[in-house]
């Protein structure tokens, strides 16, 4: 059947009765939902090709589609069996009941008691897990109960932490958390690690919080240079951070800031236009140049090549929405990474390494070049118009990133020019000139550096705090999409 997506009527007869309600007491058929997630995902999923069930001859008749939907009854179900090889390529597209919720967390909203935290398996042999604390978020439960970067914790509410229940006692609302001090005993031997109890527990309560993205900035004064730091730990794509963001690169102009230190050693991801932004103040002497290009699903990029091929290109700016950018015009930048910097943080690497020298410190990114968009159960799945009768959203993977160069499929991440692993004993002050990655960067930056790659010993990290989130934002665009296969 040619273009089902397009001609498929609602065969409310033949489809399941099971439904949703809202609070307007709007009902909607499992099966309606199930429409919208096929045909989203009919049109825009980036591996359409390689999902035989997404092809657009699949169904020789309205009945034979109705039976397929027909046998999800959860449309969650339905959208993860569209997903392609989700262990190996697609780790990332989502799907959620609340859109109003999802919309929350690309502002920077969420459910936290401002503990940020890596887990840890004491062992290769045993089951125990620890944690420690990377960051504390100001203004939370956690900065008033005096956590700090580097607490070590081993139990919640007196239960010892291990790989079957960390899960369970950590997602709770309100627990405490059991101290320890950690020890690898001076050796990189696993096996003889240690954790020892503090008898002490602080208490700690999760809220609804706003997380401003820019965590630390600064001018440092190393030797003749002025060096500025700036700590970014999301891409959040608001009207608001942007210009907060535009502000402290005003202020890096003003005091003469010649080198920069990036932190993105947090960082998973958030708005490619932040990220275009960011990019532009970093730079400044490339406007108009092209930053990152868009290869969608091949019918999609047909249209779009079709229609508008500039849709396909982002290009480094000089202003956002009219405000200037305060660009500092660097041929050179460091970037602070680790396993968690991904997404948008990877395409600020990728897409300034063809135009300034890009120094990487820290250890291999996450490998995520794709990035996902916001479908709604709307005629051309906007926001407008969304289907009163359920909250379903979508955010599948749309199109993957390539530089000026065309350098894509990072799918192992980039690697780091300076290797240096964040040591689970000396995690430093974030910040400060003498926490390991930073000062790594200051000494490259005055000639101090060694040239060989530096190691430094860490474990495998088990879960961070980001993992116990429901909604993960990653790269996202909220761009206007041509009309052609959605009408």
């Amino acid at each position: 059947m040619k273009h089902i997506k397009v001609t498929i009527l609602f065969l409310c007869t033949c489809l399941m009765v099971s439904c949703f309600e809202d609070i307007d007491d709007h009902a909607v058929s499992a099966s309606d939902v199930n429409h919208f997630v096929w045909s989203g995902m009919n049109i825009f999923y980036l591996y359409k090709d390689e999902v035989p069930n997404l092809a657009n001859d699949r169904f020789s008749s309205d009945g034979e589609y109705a039976s397929y939907l027909d046998g999800f009854s959860r449309p969650e179900d339905l959208f993860e069996s569209l997903i392609y090889r989700r262990e190996t390529v697609d780790r990332f597209s989502w799907i959620v009941d609340d859109f109003i919720a999802l919309e929350e967390a690309f502002k920077g909203v969420s459910i936290t008691n401002g503990m940020e935290f890596q887990l840890y398996q004491l062992s290769s042999t045993e089951s125990t897990v620890f944690g420690i604390v990377t960051y504390v978020l100001p203004d939370t439960d956690a900065e008033t109960k005096g956590i700090t970067r580097g607490d070590v914790f081993y139990g919640v509410d007196g239960t010892a932490l291990t790989i079957n229940n960390y899960s369970q006692l950590l997602n709770q609302d309100q627990y405490n958390i059991d101290l320890a001090t950690y020890s690898d005993n001076g050796t990189s031997d696993r096996d003889d690690d240690s954790l020892t109890p503090l008898n002490q527990s602080i208490a700690l309560t999760k809220g609804q919080y706003s997380e401003n993205p820019i965590y630390i900035h600064d001018v440092l004064n190393v030797d003749t240079k002025k060096v500025g730091y700036l700590m970014y730990n999301a891409f959040t794509g608001t009207d608001e951070y942007n210009t907060q963001l535009n502000n402290v690169f005003g202020t890096f102009k003003a005091e003469g800031v010649n080198e920069l230190v990036l932190d993105l050693r947090y960082n998973s991801g958030g708005s490619v236009n932040s990220t275009i932004l960011l990019a532009s103040m970093i730079t400044g002497q490339f406007k108009g140049d092209i930053f990152s290009t868009e290869q969608w699903n091949n019918e999609y990029q047909q249209v779009i090549e079709d229609s508008n091929p500039e849709m396909l290109i982002n290009r480094f700016v000089d202003n956002n929405k009219g405000t200037a950018l305060n660009s500092l015009n660097l041929s050179k930048i460091y970037i602070l990474t680790t396993g968690r910097s991904a997404s948008a943080s990877e395409l600020v690497i990728n897409g300034l390494a063809p135009y300034i020298q890009v120094v990487q410190i820290g250890t291999t990114t996450s490998g995520k070049y794709q990035a996902s968009t916001t479908l709604y159960d709307s005629p051309n799945f906007g926001r407008q118009g969304a289907n009163p009768g359920h909250t379903y959203a979508m955010q599948p993977l749309i199109f993957k990133s390539l530089n000026a160069d065309g350098v894509t499929d990072y799918f192992n991440g980039l690697a780091p020019t300076i290797e240096l692993a964040e040591n689970i004993n000396n995690h430093g002050i974030l910040g400060d000139v003498n926490e390991p990655l930073l000062a790594a960067a200051l000494s490259d930056i005055t000639g101090t550096a060694k040239k060989a790659t530096s190691k430094s010993y860490s474990i495998e990290i088990l879960k961070n705090s980001s993992d116990f989130k429901t909604m993960q934002p990653g790269m996202h665009v909220e761009k206007a999409l041509p009309s052609h296969l959605t009408n």
